[in-house]
């Protein structure tokens, strides 16, 4: 499966000379005093982004509320934020972002739609959402945030940051991962899928494009239908051309087995010859075995053409 705990960086995203900008705003906030470093809820523009959310989630989550004062959903969503950050006490940031103002940072983090919650640790975004969420649901989810950083803690002592006198936190061995993967590995390894698959619907509902969520999705749910196949079963039925439960399945079992390549093929001569109902099962079933290989992998754009040429 994917490997979790290693979500894209948020580090070069955006050019804005981020060391030097970074000491000067670190150097601002302490000229202003305890209170004004201790904040809870910042406004960032483009000049401070490095300093107040990069530096800042090394030793606390940033929970980065990308708002605009045309989208009426942040208006709704922006006091929420404020509130359940704010009853944390300091053990989180909310920084907020005018994408009108500031739209390089919207473009560097691809904010396709206002408003957009990401929550940064370790300089990485390791979890969000794209819409307007009830008050009780913005809890939940930071919640989990927050339980996920203190696991993080928990297995990485040496990097937890001093509590007094401030000072520079240890190296680290990678951020929190997103808490619905975390969940979702957890359900796993309890032999729920169930729940792995709900977890696993709760990350693309708030974050549709996650491919590691959509292959996770896709993995869990192949071992579902097979958890109680017997596969010398599967394999006489499969002798039949057109029994199509046993094509399928037996294109499930080859691509648990790792033969990625039969499995597409097998259910690409099967969109060959049926149609109708039977076809489109076909090819949904074979777009669901897609999605559990990385976008990058070379038997994807092999099997792409040759349904694309089934079909047409």
């Amino acid at each position: 499966m994917a490997d979790f705990s290693k979500p894209g960086s948020l580090y070069g995203a955006i050019d804005l000379g981020a060391r030097k900008q970074a000491l000067e705003a670190q150097a601002r906030r302490e000229a202003a005093g305890p209170q004004a470093a201790s904040a809870s809820v910042v406004d960032v523009t483009e000049e401070t982004f490095t300093a107040d959310v990069i530096e800042r989630s090394m030793t606390v989550p940033v929970v980065l509320d990308l708002w605009s004062p045309r989208a009426p959903g942040s208006a709704q969503l922006s006091p929420v934020l404020e509130k359940v950050v704010g009853d944390l006490g300091g053990k989180a940031v909310l920084a907020k972002v005018n994408v009108d103002a500031s739209p390089q940072i919207a473009q560097a983090l691809r904010v396709q739609a206002v408003p957009t919650v990401l929550a940064i640790f370790q300089g990485q975004a390791v979890t969000g959402f794209q819409q307007v969420l009830p008050e009780q649901e913005v809890r939940r989810w930071l919640d989990e945030l927050m339980g996920a950083v203190e696991q993080f803690y928990q297995a990485n002592p040496g990097a937890r940051p001093p509590e007094a006198e401030g000072g520079e936190p240890e190296a680290q061995a990678g951020p929190p991962a997103d808490p619905d993967l975390v969940a979702a590995e957890q359900a796993i390894d309890a032999g729920d899928y169930d729940a792995a698959i709900a977890a696993y619907e709760r990350l693309l509902a708030r974050a549709p494009g996650d491919e590691d969520a959509k292959m996770g999705l896709a993995g869990v749910s192949l071992i579902k239908r097979t958890a109680e196949a017997d596969p010398a079963e599967v394999q006489r039925r499969a002798q039949d051309p057109d029994d199509l439960d046993a094509q399928l399945m037996a294109a499930d079992l080859e691509m648990l087995s790792g033969s990625v390549d039969e499995a597409f093929n097998r259910v690409i001569a099967v969109v060959k010859r049926t149609s109708g109902d039977d076809r489109d099962r076909a090819r949904k079933h074979l777009l669901g075995l897609f999605d559990a290989l990385p976008a990058e992998d070379p038997s994807l754009a092999k099997a792409r053409r040759a349904l694309a040429s089934a079909l047409f």
